[in-house]
């Protein structure tokens, strides 16, 4: 029991104040004495339960309440999988929505890895980085992946999420009177990346170069300015003209931040993404990657400068106070990175698979949205009946895919991304095909919202 400074008793339970006869309930808001209840409200309680509930109601009557699939894949047989109820009963499923877009997550070489990793030194790692959470393993991964990019340096984060919030945060804070110009499609990372460092923004329109020369050019010419922008937009499958962005920064003496998440180990001679595909790798300051897509496992990077990566080292509290991979996680991201460098089977094969289901739908008539990377959207652009569409793959025809809608996409932009793998056969894509011409055929209000959106 302690003593308020009033003279009053506060005892620590629920925060109630006793002084003399009366008693004030910070739960109820009344009143007590000894001689009964006075109903005098003191406060109005506040409905916590309400506020979230309603936020989940209205996202639910928009059509894009979100429901994990409960799933376990099996080693050898990606992309199947078995799917579980509530109940704990499973059945058998096809994924069609990972980004494990080569299965890497599935190569002997990954597993090996991982495996004498957990052998050797254990699981976790320990701690941060700066405290004791670096291991020869996080070293040896950051010096393949600033091999992989052509810099000097590279810099290890527990996703690419963190790197490019962190990083482009952080940036801010060691440029105080910087300007960030980012593509209007930019991912959800950058854009909180950009918008927590507090600093300077402006937004240029898609990939549209005329754009941003007009909006560099507004900017006082010694202000430091970052361009901000990926290489394969997830969504909608543009590449951005990266050679033309770089002229545009030596002109105007910008640094380029380029995300490479869906580019790295499926672009590029040797896996290092779009800007190393396209031979201008060397002309981009700072690379942003994942180690979760293209190389299977888990984990993001930032590649760049040797000055550029030990200030984000020494600032970034996103890298600072976070715990380290697991040394079993780096290794077999390590294993993957060499693996892609050298083999080129992987990518290839993709590719191929990509440009096959796009022909097999669009020969089927379905509203594919073509462009030139491997990203596969199936256009519905309602946010109820892409729910509608994904519900009936996967309960139906045991087909797994997300719907993707607001915020990911704009409003009316609703679709069905696929994601084709080495791994999935013909049959695998002539199922798809069928089961969404029997959903489509059913739902001719999906088609009719497509060719309004057109």
């Amino acid at each position: 029991m302690c003593v308020h400074s009033a003279g009053a008793t506060l005892l620590p339970h629920r925060g109630l104040v006793y002084k003399g006869l009366g008693r004030l309930s910070w739960e109820s808001g009344s009143v007590l004495s000894g001689a009964g209840l006075h109903l005098r409200s003191w406060v109005e309680r506040v409905n916590y339960d309400k506020i979230f509930s309603d936020s989940i109601a209205a996202i639910k009557v928009e059509g894009r309440y979100r429901v994990f699939a409960d799933l376990r894949r099996r080693r050898g047989a990606f992309p199947h999988a078995d799917a579980y109820t509530s109940d704990g009963v499973s059945r058998p499923i096809t994924v069609w929505c990972s980004n494990d877009y080569l299965g890497m997550g599935q190569h002997p070489d990954v597993i090996a890895a991982m495996h004498t990793a957990l052998d050797t030194v254990g699981a976790g790692s320990g701690g941060t980085r700066n405290i004791s959470g670096t291991t020869h393993y996080h070293v040896e991964l950051e010096a393949e992946i600033a091999d992989l990019h052509g810099k000097q340096s590279a810099l290890l984060f527990t996703s690419a999420f963190v790197a490019n919030d962190t990083t482009l945060a952080t940036l801010q804070m060691l440029m105080p009177d910087v300007v960030i110009f980012s593509d209007a499609k930019n991912h959800a990372s950058m854009i909180a990346g950009i918008r927590n460092g507090g600093k300077e923004k402006r937004i240029f329109k898609h990939n549209d170069m005329a754009d941003l020369e007009r909006q560099l050019k507004s900017v006082d010419s010694k202000r430091p300015k970052i361009i901000a922008f990926e290489s394969v937009y997830s969504m909608d499958g543009a590449i951005a003209p990266i050679a033309a962005i770089a002229d545009l920064a030596e002109k105007y003496d910008a640094l380029t931040y380029l995300d490479e998440v869906h580019a790295v180990g499926m672009y590029g001679p040797r896996g290092g993404g779009i800007a190393e595909r396209d031979g201008v790798m060397h002309r981009i300051d700072i690379i942003n990657g994942t180690l979760a897509k293209g190389f299977g496992v888990m984990g993001g990077y930032i590649a760049a400068t040797r000055d550029i990566c030990d200030a984000i080292r020494s600032f970034a509290p996103g890298f600072i106070f976070t715990t380290s991979v697991a040394p079993a996680i780096a290794a077999g991201a390590l294993a993957s990175i060499r693996h892609l460098k050298s083999s080129s089977v992987e990518r290839e094969l993709h590719q191929e698979r990509a440009r096959t289901l796009k022909r097999k739908l669009k020969n089927a008539g379905l509203p594919v949205l073509d462009n030139p990377s491997h990203i596969v959207p199936v256009m519905i652009c309602d946010p109820v009946h892409t729910k509608q569409v994904a519900d009936a793959l996967f309960n139906q025809f045991g087909i797994y895919v997300q719907p993707i809608n607001y915020p990911t996409v704009p409003r009316g932009g609703e679709r069905l991304r696929f994601t084709p793998t080495p791994l999935h056969t013909d049959a695998d894509m002539d199922k798809l095909v069928a089961a969404l011409n029997t959903l489509f055929a059913e739902c001719p209000m999906s088609l009719a919202s497509v060719t309004a959106a057109e």
